[in-house]
């Protein structure tokens, strides 16, 4: 059975539930909600041979069949949909449990997790997590490099740095810096090349920009250029790539001011172009703040972030 969730034959019909732990309730709405064992497997963070063992304990506990499994991923049976509210509010009163133990919790050793983007995971923060790991030796960090939002409440990171301000009441945000974007290439790529001296120029380039990802036509049009994807010639979502194929003279790119001032060979143009600034936001839960340990790092990542220059 392994690698495959149980059949409807392995249930018996008649079966009395059997206490089971709660965290597989976990496992059973994350399947549910993505649709498929591999994307449920990586948003929890765990192998799929482990995941399908959650549910086939959870089916055994129950006593019914909760997913049939087809090429198009797992489909919930109607034995899954008849409990997925009850199962919900299992999970959000687990959370909230969770959440106000660790709001309470005094102790200034133990782990924090923090999430930001790929960029800034990569380039902005080392230096300043090895400040704060020199001064905080009984702390750990588990940073999480990741351009998508992690959810604060389901404590998949303690801390965020996000580039939007959050809309959810039961977060705190403080805005703690702004980052200067530009228009980059590398002095190779422009050599021989047509010059760049006004919007319409760039269409005879090649232009590196995002995928599925559609902040950068977003911030496009807030400028006054209105493009679709098919605009990039180079599209990908992950930053860091982006940014190595700028550094390796691939087209033309977006890029934070801070990062290209790092390369001597990159190439400031169309600065006539007004690109809207990235607000940095430092979030973490509210419940979550009266931590010591969580206010401590919260405290010291707002005043190192915001004592940086990224204009």
């Amino acid at each position: 059975m392994t690698n495959e969730l149980r059949k409807q034959d392995d249930l018996t019909p008649s079966h009395q539930v059997r206490s089971f732990d709660w965290n597989l309730i976990k496992s059973f709405l994350a399947v549910l909600d993505e649709g498929t064992l591999s994307s449920a497997a990586k948003i929890l963070g765990i192998s799929q041979p482990t995941l399908t063992r959650h549910i086939n304990e959870l089916e055994n506990a129950l006593g019914i069949l909760l997913f049939e499994r087809d090429r198009n991923g797992a489909r919930p049976t109607s034995g899954a949909l008849a409990i997925s509210d009850n199962a919900r509010e299992i999970n959000a009163a687990n959370q909230a449990l969770c959440l106000s133990a660790t709001g309470k919790s005094q102790e200034l050793h133990g782990t924090i997790r923090i999430t930001a983007s790929q960029i800034v995971a990569t380039y902005l923060l080392p230096r300043i997590l090895a400040k704060f790991l020199d001064e905080a030796p009984e702390i750990s960090v588990e940073l999480v490099a990741t351009d998508k939002v992690e959810n604060l409440n389901e404590r998949h990171a303690d801390i965020a740095i996000r580039m939007a301000r959050p809309q959810k009441s039961d977060l705190i945000a403080r805005k703690v810096n702004e980052i200067g974007l530009g228009i980059y290439a590398h002095a190779n790529y422009l050599s021989g090349r047509p010059p760049v001296n006004t919007p319409t120029d760039l269409n005879l380039h090649c232009i590196i920009g995002y995928d599925i990802d559609e902040r950068i036509i977003v911030g496009m049009a807030e400028a006054g250029m209105e493009v679709d994807r098919n605009y990039f010639r180079l599209r990908c979502d992950d930053q860091v790539a982006c940014w190595q194929a700028l550094c390796e003279g691939v087209g033309i790119g977006f890029a934070p001011n801070y990062l290209a001032k790092t390369n001597n060979d990159l190439v400031h143009i169309a600065q006539y172009i007004s690109i809207p600034t990235l607000p940095v936001w430092l979030v973490t839960h509210k419940q979550v703040k009266t931590n010591r340990r969580i206010r401590m790092v919260f405290d010291f990542l707002a005043a190192e972030l915001a004592d940086l220059n990224l204009d």
